[in-house]
Protein backbone atom coordinates (compact mmCIF):
# COMPACT_ATOMS: atom_id res chain seq x y z
CA UNK A 1 0.00 0.00 0.00
CA UNK A 2 1.25 3.64 -1.18
CA UNK A 3 0.12 5.26 2.26
CA UNK A 4 0.48 8.95 1.36
CA UNK A 5 -1.42 8.26 -1.87
CA UNK A 6 -3.94 6.60 -0.40
CA UNK A 7 -4.47 9.20 2.31
CA UNK A 8 -4.59 11.43 -0.33
CA UNK A 9 -7.14 9.74 -2.24
CA UNK A 10 -9.63 9.06 0.28
CA UNK A 11 -8.54 12.85 1.98
CA UNK A 12 -7.73 11.73 5.27
CA UNK A 13 -6.27 13.86 7.88
CA UNK A 14 -3.40 11.38 9.74
CA UNK A 15 -2.06 7.82 10.29
CA UNK A 16 -0.47 7.35 13.81
CA UNK A 17 1.14 4.29 14.79
CA UNK A 18 1.70 3.62 18.11
CA UNK A 19 4.16 1.17 19.61
CA UNK A 20 5.09 0.18 23.47
CA UNK A 21 7.78 -2.66 23.86
CA UNK A 22 7.25 -3.36 27.21
CA UNK A 23 3.32 -3.99 27.13
CA UNK A 24 3.36 -5.31 23.84
CA UNK A 25 1.00 -2.74 22.80
CA UNK A 26 0.85 -2.33 18.61
CA UNK A 27 -1.77 0.01 17.76
CA UNK A 28 -3.06 2.21 14.62
CA UNK A 29 -5.13 5.43 14.92
CA UNK A 30 -6.56 6.50 11.30
CA UNK A 31 -8.08 10.31 11.82
CA UNK A 32 -10.47 10.53 8.57
CA UNK A 33 -11.91 14.43 9.27
CA UNK A 34 -12.40 16.84 11.70
CA UNK A 35 -14.00 19.25 9.72
CA UNK A 36 -17.44 18.56 12.32
CA UNK A 37 -15.30 18.42 15.26
CA UNK A 38 -12.46 15.79 17.02
CA UNK A 39 -12.59 12.31 15.69
CA UNK A 40 -14.85 9.78 17.64
CA UNK A 41 -14.56 5.98 17.15
CA UNK A 42 -13.92 2.82 18.67
CA UNK A 43 -10.75 0.45 19.08
CA UNK A 44 -10.75 -3.13 17.77
CA UNK A 45 -8.46 -5.34 18.97
CA UNK A 46 -7.85 -8.12 16.22
CA UNK A 47 -5.49 -10.79 15.42
CA UNK A 48 -4.67 -9.52 11.82
CA UNK A 49 -3.17 -11.70 9.20
CA UNK A 50 -0.92 -8.54 8.36
CA UNK A 51 0.13 -5.20 9.41
CA UNK A 52 -1.09 -3.81 6.02
CA UNK A 53 -4.61 -5.77 6.49
CA UNK A 54 -4.76 -3.92 10.15
CA UNK A 55 -3.60 -0.30 8.44
CA UNK A 56 -6.76 -0.78 5.64
CA UNK A 57 -9.18 -1.78 8.63
CA UNK A 58 -8.44 1.50 10.51
CA UNK A 59 -8.72 3.66 7.89
CA UNK A 60 -11.92 2.16 6.25
CA UNK A 61 -13.44 2.04 9.75
CA UNK A 62 -12.47 5.84 10.28
CA UNK A 63 -14.08 6.88 6.64
CA UNK A 64 -17.48 5.02 8.02
CA UNK A 65 -17.09 7.14 11.41
CA UNK A 66 -17.06 10.47 9.66
CA UNK A 67 -20.31 9.71 7.79
CA UNK A 68 -22.00 7.87 10.87
CA UNK A 69 -21.18 10.71 13.14
CA UNK A 70 -22.18 13.68 10.16
CA UNK A 71 -25.23 11.81 8.84
CA UNK A 72 -26.23 11.44 13.05
CA UNK A 73 -26.11 15.26 13.15
CA UNK A 74 -23.08 15.23 15.76
CA UNK A 75 -20.23 17.32 16.05
CA UNK A 76 -17.70 15.09 15.24
CA UNK A 77 -14.87 13.99 12.96
CA UNK A 78 -14.59 10.03 12.01
CA UNK A 79 -11.68 8.01 13.47
CA UNK A 80 -10.67 4.57 14.58
CA UNK A 81 -8.02 2.75 16.38
CA UNK A 82 -7.26 -0.71 15.49
CA UNK A 83 -4.76 -2.89 18.40
CA UNK A 84 -3.14 -5.87 16.72
CA UNK A 85 -3.43 -8.70 19.10
CA UNK A 86 -5.45 -11.34 20.09
CA UNK A 87 -7.91 -9.89 22.92
CA UNK A 88 -8.31 -13.06 24.59
CA UNK A 89 -5.18 -13.25 25.79
CA UNK A 90 -2.54 -10.58 24.62
CA UNK A 91 -4.42 -7.82 26.78
CA UNK A 92 -2.93 -6.12 30.02
CA UNK A 93 -3.00 -2.86 31.95
CA UNK A 94 0.44 -1.44 30.79
CA UNK A 95 -1.23 -1.78 27.24
CA UNK A 96 -4.27 0.18 27.73
CA UNK A 97 -2.46 3.09 29.87
CA UNK A 98 -0.05 3.01 27.18
CA UNK A 99 -2.53 3.16 24.39
CA UNK A 100 -4.33 6.29 26.59
CA UNK A 101 -1.23 8.10 27.28
CA UNK A 102 -1.00 8.05 23.23
CA UNK A 103 -4.61 9.30 22.71
CA UNK A 104 -3.96 11.68 25.33
CA UNK A 105 -0.93 13.01 23.36
CA UNK A 106 -3.28 13.98 20.70
CA UNK A 107 -4.98 16.48 22.45
CA UNK A 108 -8.16 15.71 21.88
CA UNK A 109 -8.14 15.29 18.04
CA UNK A 110 -9.51 11.88 18.58
CA UNK A 111 -12.08 10.37 21.09
CA UNK A 112 -12.47 6.41 21.93
CA UNK A 113 -14.52 4.21 22.69
CA UNK A 114 -14.98 0.02 23.04
CA UNK A 115 -15.40 -1.84 19.99
CA UNK A 116 -15.13 -5.27 18.98
CA UNK A 117 -12.88 -7.27 21.12
CA UNK A 118 -12.06 -4.26 23.54
CA UNK A 119 -14.56 -3.83 26.72
CA UNK A 120 -15.76 -0.83 29.58
CA UNK A 121 -12.97 -2.31 31.44
CA UNK A 122 -10.34 -1.78 29.29
CA UNK A 123 -12.03 1.66 28.55
CA UNK A 124 -11.62 2.34 32.15
CA UNK A 125 -7.92 1.54 31.64
CA UNK A 126 -7.56 4.20 29.07
CA UNK A 127 -9.62 6.81 31.21
CA UNK A 128 -6.47 6.54 33.53
CA UNK A 129 -4.30 7.99 31.41
CA UNK A 130 -6.97 10.37 29.59
CA UNK A 131 -10.79 12.15 29.28
CA UNK A 132 -10.36 11.36 25.74
CA UNK A 133 -12.29 8.28 26.10
CA UNK A 134 -16.01 7.82 26.19
CA UNK A 135 -18.38 4.09 27.39
CA UNK A 136 -16.37 4.10 30.41
CA UNK A 137 -17.95 2.36 33.56
CA UNK A 138 -21.20 4.02 34.61
CA UNK A 139 -19.12 4.84 38.04
CA UNK A 140 -17.20 7.48 35.93
CA UNK A 141 -20.40 9.29 34.97
CA UNK A 142 -20.78 7.05 31.76
CA UNK A 143 -23.99 5.75 30.13
CA UNK A 144 -23.33 2.51 30.21
CA UNK A 145 -24.69 -0.25 28.23
CA UNK A 146 -25.84 0.79 24.83
CA UNK A 147 -28.09 -1.21 23.62
CA UNK A 148 -31.03 -0.17 25.02
CA UNK A 149 -30.62 3.52 23.60
CA UNK A 150 -29.11 1.65 19.81
CA UNK A 151 -32.55 -0.38 19.62
CA UNK A 152 -35.24 3.11 20.66
CA UNK A 153 -33.10 4.46 17.63
CA UNK A 154 -33.74 1.40 15.13
CA UNK A 155 -37.59 1.98 16.66
CA UNK A 156 -38.06 5.71 15.75
CA UNK A 157 -36.37 5.46 12.13
CA UNK A 158 -37.95 2.13 11.75
CA UNK A 159 -41.54 3.97 11.98
CA UNK A 160 -40.19 6.92 9.81
CA UNK A 161 -39.05 3.92 6.66
CA UNK A 162 -43.15 2.83 7.50
CA UNK A 163 -44.45 6.26 7.15
CA UNK A 164 -42.80 6.32 3.56
CA UNK A 165 -44.20 2.52 2.54
CA UNK A 166 -47.59 2.52 4.11
CA UNK A 167 -48.74 5.99 4.65
CA UNK A 168 -48.44 5.95 8.56
CA UNK A 169 -45.50 5.55 10.80
CA UNK A 170 -47.86 3.45 13.25
CA UNK A 171 -46.44 -0.20 13.71
CA UNK A 172 -49.61 -1.54 15.27
CA UNK A 173 -50.53 -4.70 13.17
CA UNK A 174 -47.69 -4.61 11.21
CA UNK A 175 -45.36 -8.15 10.92
CA UNK A 176 -41.93 -7.24 11.27
CA UNK A 177 -39.79 -10.03 11.24
CA UNK A 178 -36.53 -9.29 13.17
CA UNK A 179 -33.48 -11.22 12.25
CA UNK A 180 -31.42 -11.82 15.62
CA UNK A 181 -32.15 -11.39 19.16
CA UNK A 182 -29.35 -10.03 21.06
CA UNK A 183 -29.52 -7.12 23.43
CA UNK A 184 -30.21 -4.64 20.63
CA UNK A 185 -32.71 -6.11 18.68
CA UNK A 186 -34.43 -7.91 21.97
CA UNK A 187 -35.20 -4.38 22.83
CA UNK A 188 -36.36 -3.56 19.46
CA UNK A 189 -38.54 -6.32 19.92
CA UNK A 190 -40.11 -4.99 23.52
CA UNK A 191 -40.87 -1.26 21.49
CA UNK A 192 -42.29 -2.71 18.53
CA UNK A 193 -44.69 -5.40 20.73
CA UNK A 194 -45.81 -2.77 23.10
CA UNK A 195 -46.76 -0.87 19.59
CA UNK A 196 -48.83 -3.61 18.63
CA UNK A 197 -46.70 -5.20 16.00
CA UNK A 198 -46.74 -9.15 15.31
CA UNK A 199 -42.72 -10.32 15.98
CA UNK A 200 -41.04 -13.03 13.92
CA UNK A 201 -37.60 -13.75 14.97
CA UNK A 202 -35.17 -16.19 14.73
CA UNK A 203 -31.53 -16.68 16.00
CA UNK A 204 -29.16 -19.36 16.13
CA UNK A 205 -29.99 -18.92 20.48
CA UNK A 206 -31.86 -20.67 21.13
CA UNK A 207 -32.44 -19.14 24.55
CA UNK A 208 -33.10 -15.96 23.07
CA UNK A 209 -35.85 -16.86 20.69
CA UNK A 210 -37.45 -18.68 23.50
CA UNK A 211 -37.15 -15.41 25.25
CA UNK A 212 -38.54 -13.64 22.68
CA UNK A 213 -41.55 -15.97 21.93
CA UNK A 214 -42.90 -16.17 25.37
CA UNK A 215 -42.26 -12.10 26.34
CA UNK A 216 -43.49 -11.13 23.24
CA UNK A 217 -45.74 -14.00 21.77
CA UNK A 218 -43.64 -13.92 18.68
CA UNK A 219 -43.43 -16.66 16.24
CA UNK A 220 -40.20 -18.49 15.89
CA UNK A 221 -38.80 -19.57 12.31
CA UNK A 222 -35.24 -21.26 11.71
CA UNK A 223 -32.19 -18.91 10.47
CA UNK A 224 -32.45 -19.57 6.83
CA UNK A 225 -36.36 -19.21 6.78
CA UNK A 226 -36.10 -15.42 8.10
CA UNK A 227 -35.78 -13.82 3.92
CA UNK A 228 -38.95 -15.61 2.55
CA UNK A 229 -41.63 -14.83 5.40
CA UNK A 230 -44.68 -12.70 4.97
CA UNK A 231 -44.28 -10.05 6.79
CA UNK A 232 -44.19 -6.02 6.45
CA UNK A 233 -41.14 -5.34 7.45
CA UNK A 234 -37.65 -6.91 7.54
CA UNK A 235 -35.04 -5.73 10.66
CA UNK A 236 -31.61 -7.76 10.46
CA UNK A 237 -29.96 -6.95 13.80
CA UNK A 238 -27.48 -9.75 13.25
CA UNK A 239 -24.36 -10.30 10.69
CA UNK A 240 -23.84 -8.00 7.82
CA UNK A 241 -23.76 -8.41 4.16
CA UNK A 242 -27.69 -9.89 4.69
CA UNK A 243 -28.91 -8.25 1.69
CA UNK A 244 -27.81 -10.15 -1.48
CA UNK A 245 -28.06 -12.07 -4.36
CA UNK A 246 -29.03 -15.24 -2.66
CA UNK A 247 -31.81 -13.56 -0.43
CA UNK A 248 -32.92 -10.30 -2.57
CA UNK A 249 -35.01 -12.55 -4.53
CA UNK A 250 -36.56 -14.27 -1.16
CA UNK A 251 -37.91 -10.36 0.47
CA UNK A 252 -41.36 -10.37 0.40
CA UNK A 253 -41.22 -6.90 2.91
CA UNK A 254 -41.95 -3.24 1.83
CA UNK A 255 -39.20 -2.15 4.51
CA UNK A 256 -35.86 -3.14 5.39
CA UNK A 257 -34.44 -1.52 8.73
CA UNK A 258 -32.49 -2.71 11.30
CA UNK A 259 -29.67 -2.46 13.47
CA UNK A 260 -26.91 -4.79 11.75
CA UNK A 261 -23.73 -3.15 10.08
CA UNK A 262 -23.05 -3.21 6.72
CA UNK A 263 -26.32 -4.91 5.73
CA UNK A 264 -25.52 -4.20 1.72
CA UNK A 265 -23.46 -6.76 0.50
CA UNK A 266 -22.44 -4.50 -2.57
CA UNK A 267 -23.65 -1.41 -3.69
CA UNK A 268 -25.54 -2.93 -6.38
CA UNK A 269 -27.70 -4.82 -3.96
CA UNK A 270 -29.03 -1.31 -3.01
CA UNK A 271 -29.95 -0.26 -6.55
CA UNK A 272 -31.32 -3.97 -6.77
CA UNK A 273 -33.88 -3.32 -3.65
CA UNK A 274 -34.53 0.07 -4.76
CA UNK A 275 -35.80 -0.79 -8.01
CA UNK A 276 -37.55 -3.10 -6.49
CA UNK A 277 -39.81 -0.49 -4.50
CA UNK A 278 -39.04 -1.73 -0.69
CA UNK A 279 -37.58 1.31 1.42
CA UNK A 280 -34.39 1.28 3.12
CA UNK A 281 -33.37 2.73 5.99
CA UNK A 282 -29.20 3.20 5.79
CA UNK A 283 -27.77 1.40 8.67
CA UNK A 284 -25.44 3.54 9.89
CA UNK A 285 -27.73 6.19 9.58
CA UNK A 286 -30.77 4.03 12.03
CA UNK A 287 -28.08 1.89 14.46
CA UNK A 288 -26.76 5.42 15.48
CA UNK A 289 -28.41 5.50 18.64
CA UNK A 290 -25.48 4.21 20.26
CA UNK A 291 -22.84 6.42 19.11
CA UNK A 292 -25.37 9.20 20.17
CA UNK A 293 -25.27 8.23 23.29
CA UNK A 294 -22.06 8.44 23.97
CA UNK A 295 -21.38 11.64 22.11
CA UNK A 296 -23.52 13.01 25.33
CA UNK A 297 -21.17 11.84 27.75
CA UNK A 298 -18.58 14.72 26.29
CA UNK A 299 -20.88 17.28 27.86
CA UNK A 300 -21.56 15.23 30.97
CA UNK A 301 -23.97 12.51 30.69
CA UNK A 302 -27.81 13.12 30.78
CA UNK A 303 -29.58 10.14 29.47
CA UNK A 304 -32.56 12.41 29.24
CA UNK A 305 -30.87 14.92 26.55
CA UNK A 306 -29.17 12.10 24.82
CA UNK A 307 -32.70 10.21 23.92
CA UNK A 308 -34.41 13.31 22.27
CA UNK A 309 -31.01 13.42 20.08
CA UNK A 310 -31.88 9.51 19.43
CA UNK A 311 -35.48 10.12 18.65
CA UNK A 312 -33.88 12.41 15.61
CA UNK A 313 -32.76 9.54 13.95
CA UNK A 314 -36.89 9.21 13.01
CA UNK A 315 -36.23 12.96 11.17
CA UNK A 316 -32.77 11.86 9.80
CA UNK A 317 -33.89 9.00 8.07
CA UNK A 318 -36.59 11.37 6.69
CA UNK A 319 -34.54 13.45 5.59
CA UNK A 320 -32.73 10.27 3.59
CA UNK A 321 -35.71 9.83 1.77
CA UNK A 322 -36.12 13.17 0.70
CA UNK A 323 -32.57 13.64 -0.68
CA UNK A 324 -33.35 9.89 -2.59
CA UNK A 325 -36.07 11.45 -4.07
CA UNK A 326 -34.27 14.82 -4.95
CA UNK A 327 -31.92 13.56 -6.91
CA UNK A 328 -33.84 10.24 -7.31
CA UNK A 329 -31.47 7.46 -6.31
CA UNK A 330 -31.06 4.95 -3.44
CA UNK A 331 -31.48 5.86 0.13
CA UNK A 332 -27.82 4.44 0.52
CA UNK A 333 -26.36 6.68 -1.71
CA UNK A 334 -28.55 9.97 -0.22
CA UNK A 335 -27.20 8.71 3.13
CA UNK A 336 -23.66 9.56 1.90
CA UNK A 337 -24.93 12.36 0.26
CA UNK A 338 -26.57 13.68 3.15
CA UNK A 339 -23.21 13.28 4.89
CA UNK A 340 -20.92 14.62 2.94
CA UNK A 341 -23.68 17.94 2.42
CA UNK A 342 -23.55 18.37 5.95
CA UNK A 343 -19.24 18.49 6.01
CA UNK A 344 -19.17 20.27 2.88
CA UNK A 345 -21.75 23.34 4.36
CA UNK A 346 -19.12 23.32 7.63
CA UNK A 347 -15.68 23.40 5.58
CA UNK A 348 -17.23 26.67 3.40
CA UNK A 349 -18.55 28.25 6.64
CA UNK A 350 -15.09 27.84 7.95
CA UNK A 351 -13.69 28.87 5.08
CA UNK A 352 -15.87 32.30 4.62
CA UNK A 353 -15.17 32.58 7.73
CA UNK A 354 -11.14 32.78 7.29
CA UNK A 355 -11.64 34.82 4.46
CA UNK A 356 -13.16 37.48 6.47
CA UNK A 357 -10.16 38.09 8.40
CA UNK A 358 -11.35 35.76 11.45
CA UNK A 359 -9.61 32.92 13.46
CA UNK A 360 -10.32 29.80 14.91
CA UNK A 361 -9.42 28.86 18.54
CA UNK A 362 -9.47 25.66 19.90
CA UNK A 363 -13.02 24.72 21.90
CA UNK A 364 -12.84 22.05 24.27
CA UNK A 365 -15.45 20.31 26.30
CA UNK A 366 -12.97 19.20 28.35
Amino acid sequence: MEIFTYLEQYDYEQLVFCQDKQSGLKAIIAIHDTTLGPALGGTRMWTYASEEAAIEDALRLAKGMTYKNAAAGLNLGGGKTVIIGDPRKDKNEEMFRAFGRYIQGLNGRYITAEDVGTTVADMDLIHEETDYVTGISPAFGSSGNPSPVTAYGVYRGMKAAAKEAFGTDSLEGKVVAVQGVGNVAYNLCRHLHEEGAQLIVTDINKEAVQRAAEEFGAKVVNPDEIYSVECDIYAPCALGAVINDKTIPQFKAKVIAGAANNQLKDTKHGDIIHEMGIVYAPDYVINAGGVINVADELYGYNQERALKKVEQIYTNIEKVIGIAKRDQIPTYMAADRMAEERIERMRNSRSQFLQNGHHILSRRKF
